[in-house]
């Protein structure tokens, strides 16, 4: 492991000596004396890998504010560092607001010198991966928009390349994919590319609605068709004539009516209710479910030769927990709508707003991560979004998954590292070692194959500062 660049800022000059002196190597220490960022900014953004704010003095002083008014101002940088506060004493309020305000991490003041090493080694792992990921995007072709479609997975890809090939073409497509993950943006794609784009979308809905009257939305009625028919009406697919017809949910339509709209599918013709006169219409038909149509056929709960008039080319849009490098492209781009609409100047996420964001399911695929933003963007009062201003469910189970992956990880590392010592200091010998460690020898023989722990085997960077044995942790 490299040194660790730690750029310090804090009142307490006689702290910043002692903590640059006794940090060790590992660590280039330089301190600002102030709270405010050097004019050239690209000093902290590009050497600093943490940043250290000594929030102790400022609290006494009363000057808080000034310390949360510098976590902002690092947060609106190009790449900003992690931020690690120093707080005064134990003060959940304080940890709280602090973490609220960017921080990555926070550690009671005075600081533990082991302790701070631990939490600063932690937050520059944290900003080296951050910095690879962003190499890594950099290198990537970036998403591909298609109308109001967003996407740069591979399964995206596929998508939009299926849309583009059919949407030339007068042919029928069904859209499958789960609630909330665009369908009926896809189908206005399809129709915006095809050669009628200057020609009507019209869409309709046929999820729970009584059949009777998807008949009459779908063909319209005659004056005195029906009670409290009183003029004529169009139906939806008389306005689509010379244009797109989008039915979506299809699945839910009544086996009664389906014989009338295969009619439509296959020779474009059809009556009003209240009249026996037929009319024919220049229509494409785009339909859409969440539904299995096959299975439904095979319960005889949908006709076999109207799906596959339907079915005519199938594009299958991916649930957003399937597609999860596109999670970072849809969630920048409603920032920037909602933060358009509202009139505020939100830019950008914390790094564990965003990595929240990728870790959660999404059960409401785009539209829940449309909702998710639009809260956050109303809620937050800074330019970057961060945890707290997630909801509910994604806040806690994403972050959650986070914070426990990375304790997980840190202390199956500090076992690994430290068992590994122990066992090179006693010459590999399994009884003596386990003496050392205060552990049973079975229970080390088990820990040895759980970390895949194997003779000579490197230490990855340097061993565990300890002044004893943190048995517990064992």
């Amino acid at each position: 492991m490299g040194t660790v660049c730690i750029y310090f800022f804090g009142l307490d000059s006689n702290l910043a000596k002692t903590m640059g002196r006794e940090l060790g190597d590992e660590f280039e220490f330089r301190q600002c004396d102030s709270l405010e960022l050097p004019k050239d900014t690209g000093e902290v953004d590009r050497w600093a890998d943490v940043i250290l704010v000594d929030l102790t003095e400022v609290g006494c002083d009363g000057n808080l504010d000034a310390g949360f008014a510098l976590m902002g101002q690092v947060n609106k940088l190009q790449q900003p560092p992690p931020i690690v506060g120093i707080l005064g004493g134990e003060n959940r309020r304080l940890e709280v607001r602090a973490i609220e305000h960017g921080a990555f991490d926070t550690i009671s003041g005075p600081p533990n010198l082991n302790e701070l090493r631990v939490v600063l080694r932690r937050a520059n792992k944290f900003r080296q991966a951050e910095l690879e990921l962003a190499r890594l995007r950099g290198e990537q072709t970036g998403p591909r928009q298609v109308c109001d479609l967003i996407g740069a997975s591979r399964p995206m890809q596929e998508v939009f390349g299926m849309a583009e090939k059919v949407a030339g073409y007068d042919i029928n497509v069904l859209i499958t994919g789960e609630t909330g993950t665009g369908k009926e943006l896809l189908a206005r794609a399809i129709h915006r590319m095809s050669p009628r784009r200057n020609a009507a979308f019209v869409a309709f809905s046929c999820v729970n609605l009584p059949e009777t009257l998807i008949e009459d939305e779908l063909f319209g009625h005659e004056r005195g068709a029906f009670t409290g028919a009183v003029t004529v009406r169009r139906g939806r697919v008389e306005a689509a004539d010379g244009g797109t017809l989008f039915l979506d949910e299809i699945g839910d339509v009544g086996v009664g009516l389906q014989p009338k709209l295969l009619r439509v599918l296959q020779e474009r013709t059809f009556e009003r209710l209240g009249n026996n006169r037929t009319q024919t219409v220049n229509i494409r038909v785009l339909s859409a479910t969440n539904q299995d149509l096959q299975s439904l056929v095979q319960q005889s709960k949908f006709r076999e030769d109207l799906y596959y008039r339907l079915n005519v080319v199938e594009i299958h849009l991916p649930p957003l927990r399937e597609r999860k490098d596109d999670i970072q492209y849809l969630a920048q781009h409603f920032l920037e709508r909602f933060a358009k609409q509202f009139g505020k100047d939100v830019r950008r996420f914390s790094p564990w707003a965003l990595h929240a964001l990728e870790e959660y399911d999404w059960p409401g695929n785009v539209r829940e991560l449309s909702n998710t933003i639009e809260r956050a963007v109303a809620l937050t009062q800074g330019a970057s979004i961060d945890v707290w201003h997630l909801t509910r469910s994604a806040r806690d189970v994403s972050k959650a998954a986070v914070l426990a992956r990375t304790y997980e990880g840190e202390v199956r590392e500090f076992k690994r590292r430290l068992i590994l010592r122990t066992l090179r200091e006693c010459g590999w010998r399994k009884a003596e070692s386990a003496r050392m460690l205060g552990v049973a020898r079975t229970y080390l023989h088990r820990l040895i194959n759980q970390l895949d722990i194997h003779e000579e085997q490197p230490i990855d960077g340097e061993e565990p500062e300890l002044s004893e044995t943190p048995q517990h942790l064992i």
